[in-house]
């Protein structure tokens, strides 16, 4: 296997995802599978941040201080994790997507099991020219489609 370059930085590919909470109310279930994650190597956990949205439409990045109850104690884990690498263009934008009433959370992490992939694929003249995601929902209407014509 090939050493890292020196001065070449091995970083997987970098996503960002942003769930909503409709209710306003995260519940921290879902964190213990994300630590997992972190814990084993797989992604790397770059930055987060979380916004409300009000009734009235206005939006604000928010603290975990300000989410009161309402799994505070499950996102602590969070507390300091912010890099600035989400800026106010990206709240504001997430905002928009959001309902009123809503909690988002933004995560951008790195895709760490991929880095020393990507870096080969780097060193050897390869370009990313294209990337996407194929939405769970859509293959399950399609396996549904498939079983049906069985």
């Amino acid at each position: 296997m090939t050493e890292v370059q020196t001065g070449e930085l091995e970083l997987g590919p970098i996503d960002y995802l942003v769930v909503e909470y409709p209710d306003g109310n995260p519940t921290g279930e879902a964190l213990p599978y994300l630590v997992d994650l972190v814990e084993r190597g797989i992604v790397r956990l770059l930055d987060v941040a979380m916004i409300a949205k009000g009734e009235d439409g206005q939006a604000a990045a928010i603290t975990l201080e300000d989410l009161g109850d309402y799994g505070a104690q499950d996102f602590a884990l969070f507390d300091g994790a912010s890099t600035g690498m989400i800026g106010d263009e990206d709240i504001a934008e997430v905002a928009v997507a959001l309902s009123p009433g809503a909690v988002g959370v933004i995560l951008v992490y790195e895709n760490s099991w991929a880095a020393p992939f990507a870096s080969a694929l780097r060193r050897a003249g390869g370009q990313l020219v294209a990337n996407g995601r194929i939405p769970v929902n859509a293959i399950l209407a399609a396996l549904e489609i498939d079983e049906e014509e069985l």
